[in-house]
């Protein structure tokens, strides 16, 4: 069992000086309760806190460590990269040749423009939609978390469906009038939509496999039909690949489900977990982006050259050793199995949905495909589970609504661990 004495220390003392003791809401443990676990290092499959207590690690900086904490090579290319400098404000070739290699993996994107978080590739990528069209409102679903720029949080995800928030204060009447929301999953209810506002929709923002509610694969024909309504309607299709981009496959979503997008957004994964984003797409469409056009879009750290050198050597990696994804596959997929049959005996209905290397696990009686399902499970449950884990070393999301990430650095004996842990999380006579 942890104990835990210094990071309560620490978040009694983070509380005076940081609201709510946190930087991002979701880590305050409010949904799970407790307080939560300050880190201090973390290498390979491991975190380890400022009590010195050892985690096996299924957020990995939710989902950029594809390879694992403190990864060698990206650790020493950072470090020298820094004796040049942290920042220029000017271009570097680095940023070349960092698009020419997410253009190179990525199918259908034209041209990059570098960013420095997933809200701010996702809020760029609306107004870029919005200036190709000349139309303003866009369809989102339930449950699907695109940051927090004003027009995406209704009906958020994520730690917006964590603290159970869907009326945000701030957001104005004028902004969330032009989102339209609809269930995921649900096709039939986006073509109402687009039938009752036809010609004024610019862009469908979706996460290809949802991570934000769980992780919540697409249904057959999903994705196929919102770019066939797309094309019909010469609506906007945008992927939210913050979570999926050169995870699920080295082309990212696009690739793994063979369906086309028509911009899109990426956030920490692409700079190996350090603060950065990016949105592409068609040439088409981005050549209407400042300066090549009048849609406007700046950021002086943007294409950060720490940033860039991180995410250059994690994702030549991955293009250079596509095996990385059958392993990252076959470890999630032993550890899907492993949890049913140690939850088996819990004495609640559950489900696990799995896609790639991302899991999440349910306290219900029926499938978990959009967010009033994940909803509706026993989340309560969950926080028992939760908690169970962690004071046994096994370091999950502190919330029912977020996805689990599985890392490379994974061997079979922590998988194993995980499991054993969790046939004893709820069934302590186990």
């Amino acid at each position: 069992m942890t104990t835990n004495t210094k990071s309560k220390e620490l978040f009694a003392r983070a509380q005076r000086s940081i609201p709510g003791g946190v930087n991002s809401p979701v880590r305050a443990f409010k949904s799970v309760g407790g307080t939560p676990i300050f880190m201090e290092r973390a290498r390979g499959a491991y975190m380890y806190d400022a009590d010195g207590n050892r985690y096996i690690d299924y957020i990995n900086s939710w989902g950029p460590m594809i390879l694992g904490h403190a990864y060698e090579p990206v650790v020493k290319a950072v470090q020298e990269k820094a004796m040049q400098s942290t920042s220029f404000g000017a271009p570097t070739e680095l940023e070349i040749e960092m698009a020419e290699l997410i253009i190179s993996m990525a199918p259908n994107v034209d041209m990059v423009r570098m960013v420095s978080s997933g809200t701010e590739a996702c809020m760029s990528a609306l107004r870029l939609a919005r200036g190709y069209t000349g139309r303003n409102k866009f369809i989102k679903f339930e449950g699907c978390y695109h940051g927090h720029a004003d027009a995406f949080l209704v009906k958020a995800g994520s730690g917006v469906a964590t603290f159970n928030i869907q009326t945000i204060p701030g957001v104005t009447a004028g902004v969330s009038i032009d989102t339209l929301t609809a269930p995921y999953n649900d096709l039939e209810s986006v073509q109402k939509l687009v039938n009752e506002h036809s010609g004024t929709i610019a862009a469908i923002f979706v996460e290809p496999v949802a991570g934000n509610m769980g992780c919540i694969p697409p249904e057959p024909g999903f994705l196929e039909g919102l770019r066939k309504i797309c094309d019909q309607e010469g609506i906007v299709l945008v992927f939210d690949e913050v979570m999926t981009g050169f995870r699920l496959a080295p082309g990212g979503a696009q690739e793994r489900l063979g369906v086309n997008a028509d911009l899109v957004t990426y956030g920490k994964v692409i700079g190996g977990g350090l603060p950065v984003g990016a949105f592409g797409g068609k040439k088409e469409i981005m050549q209407h982006i400042a300066p090549l056009g009048n849609v406007y879009q700046a950021g002086t750290l943007s294409g950060n050259p720490i940033a860039m050198i991180a995410g250059y050597t994690m994702l030549k990696t991955l293009k250079d050793n596509p095996g990385i994804y059958k392993e990252l596959d076959e470890k999630t997929e032993y550890l899907h199995k492993g949890l049913e049959g140690a939850l088996s005996g819990c004495g609640s209905p559950f489900v696990i949905n799995r896609f790639g290397s991302m899991l999440s696990v349910h306290f219900s009686d029926k499938p978990v495909n959009n967010f009033a399902a994940a909803a509706s499970a026993n989340n309560n449950l969950f926080n028992q589970f939760f908690h169970a884990m962690l004071n046994s070393g096994i370091y999950l999301p502190p919330s029912a609504f977020e996805t689990w990430f599985i890392s490379a650095a994974l061997s079979k004996e922590d998988i194993d661990e995980t499991i054993e842990v969790a046939g004893k999380a709820l069934n302590p006579s186990r």
